[in-house]
């Protein structure tokens, strides 16, 4: 284990995007093997990995707690365990797996390309 922690998108990245395109703050679609296993390994190597996900972009704390709630509920059903949700990076994130992100190198400005 290192210091910092990894950021795991939700939709769209471990977990399928809901049947016809659609959002629900409280239904989670069903997992991505690839992205469960990988996440699994993660936490069995004692990496601090949280989900970061934009559903957390509200200002209601009573919102903010039932979506989290959803979130965990949905991790511990897949044998994730109860992970932290946020969408707020910090200094201490190291990597962020997402379905929509580019990277970029670091102070660099360049793009890679997939």
């Amino acid at each position: 284990m290192t210091n910092g922690w990894i950021g795991v998108d939700l939709d769209g990245t471990l977990a399928h995007d809901l049947p016809g395109g659609r959002f629900s703050p409280y239904h989670v679609g069903e997992p991505i093997p690839e992205m469960l296993t990988f996440v699994k390994q993660l936490v069995t190597e004692g990496e601090k990995v949280k989900i970061f996900t934009a559903r957390m972009h509200v200002y209601d704390e009573e919102e903010k707690t039932k979506r989290t709630k959803v979130i965990q509920d949905w991790c511990e059903k897949h044998g994730l365990g109860r992970l932290e949700v946020t969408n707020v990076k910090t200094t201490q994130l190291r990597a962020l797996y997402d379905d929509r992100a580019f990277h970029v190198v670091r102070n660099t400005g360049k793009i890679i390309v997939p």
